[in-house]
């Protein structure tokens, strides 16, 4: 019996690795191996807690931010990908917002902020204000038939002053329609700069619109020789059914970019990646702005009718789908792009008579060449027509990137 005790005590010091010393130095080594495995393991991991320093670095976000969906904007327009996500063990940035979201502490007894609208409109009562935009859009239309009416009454010296109150009118409602609904522009300290040239390049395209035909046809044969006398037999023809049809055309490209803000909207609450939000937006997209030259085209047909003037449509359609794409890109906080390819059409429409004129000089005849040409096949309306077309073909490629992220989409504060 004491022979099998020894037995026992024996075996259990050598599975013990000999003796107390032993166990203890085995014991010291096992820990320091579980050591590094731990920290082998936490090499692999990173931080124990990655999306803590995330949160630091983009607290004001965090806190300002009235939904997880903000947040996801606010981390893609920061470079954030679903693949920078998976690092922070997220599938998508979506996932990932949604747990900063949860993890920023606020105060429980606070009331919940006020529902910022986005835009489109979406601003409780949405009837009311809805009401209102859609109004506000009808303006530009209206006062612009009645500036033309007036301009057509009016006989002699009248039309001068006539001409130029109209003008005023149809530059107010178009402020008007602006300050308000899908097309108003968010409030931003760096928006002066894009916004002046934005504005200035606008008008001078409306401009050309009404007047820019009758200077080159005019300068071709020889002119100009008169003033335009508000008239479309004059010696500076007048060309007023481009710009009817554009002001008429406010409230479908406010309808239209407020179906495409609000369905974007909906994606993005619905949509689990960004890869899976911008296939869904494309579409969107393009349909909202083919919604918009199809019913440019029925109103630029309407106005020739009306006005007895020849429709113009590939000019028309040319320049509203510009200004759309222009103004869609700079609700959605991207004005620059805008304000660049409206800079570059007003530039190539001014530059089309320019040549022409300096064509006459000794040994430059060579410079009016191109846009003799291109007047001969075409007319005088194919040097806007291609201008804008040009310049809206850019933004629409750059719009199916741009505002098919996450970050266009995100609230503003401004009033809709």
């Amino acid at each position: 019996m004491f022979e099998g005790a020894a037995g026992v005590l024996t075996g259990e010091r050598s599975l013990g690795g000999g003796g107390g010393g032993g166990g203890r130095g085995g014991d010291i080594d096992a820990g320091r191996a579980g050591t590094a495995v731990k920290r082998r393991s936490a090499a692999r991991r990173g931080p124990a807690d990655p999306v803590k320093t995330l949160l630091h670095r983009h607290r004001d976000l965090c806190e300002r931010a009235v939904d997880p969906l903000e947040i996801a904007a606010g981390l893609e327009a920061h470079g954030v990908t679903d693949r920078t996500a998976a690092r922070f063990r997220h599938r998508d940035v979506f996932s990932l917002a949604e747990e900063m979201y949860v993890r920023v502490p606020r105060d429980s007894d606070a009331p919940p902020p006020p529902a910022r609208p986005v835009p489109g409109g979406l601003a409780a009562p949405a009837d009311r204000v809805r009401a209102d935009w859609a109004l506000r859009t009808l303006l530009p239309g209206v006062l612009c038939g009645l500036a033309l009416a007036g301009l057509h009454l009016a006989h002699g010296r009248a039309r001068l002053p006539v001409a130029a109150v109209g003008v005023l009118a149809v530059a107010f409602g178009v402020r008007v329609a602006l300050r308000r609904g899908p097309l108003s522009t968010p409030p931003s300290p760096h928006a002066g700069r894009p916004a002046g040239r934005t504005r200035m390049s606008t008008w001078w395209l409306f401009g050309y619109s009404l007047l820019g035909d009758g200077l080159l046809g005019a300068v071709l044969s020889g002119g100009p020789d008169a003033l335009p006398n508000g008239t479309a037999d004059g010696p500076w023809p007048l060309t007023a059914a481009p710009v009817l049809a554009l002001t008429l055309a406010c409230s479908p490209a406010a309808w239209s970019a407020h179906l495409f803000a609000t369905h974007a909207r909906r994606r993005l609450a619905d949509s689990r990646g960004l890869e899976e939000f911008a296939a869904a937006v494309r579409p969107l997209l393009f349909g909202a702005f083919a919604l918009f030259l199809c019913v440019l085209t029925a109103l630029a047909a309407l106005s020739g009718a009306v006005l007895h003037e020849p429709a113009a449509h590939p000019g028309t359609l040319a320049l509203g789908a510009l200004l759309l794409l222009s103004r869609l890109l700079t609700v959605h906080h991207l004005p620059h792009p805008a304000a660049l390819a409206l800079a570059a059409a007003a530039a190539t429409e001014t530059l089309a008579p320019a040549l022409v004129l300096i064509g006459r000089l000794p040994g430059c005849a060579f410079l009016a060449t191109p846009v003799e040409a291109l007047v001969d096949a075409w007319g005088t309306g194919s040097v806007p027509a291609l201008a804008c077309a040009a310049a809206a073909v850019a933004l629409l490629i750059h719009a199916s990137r741009a505002l098919t992220r996450a970050s266009a989409h995100a609230p503003t504060g401004e009033q809709t």
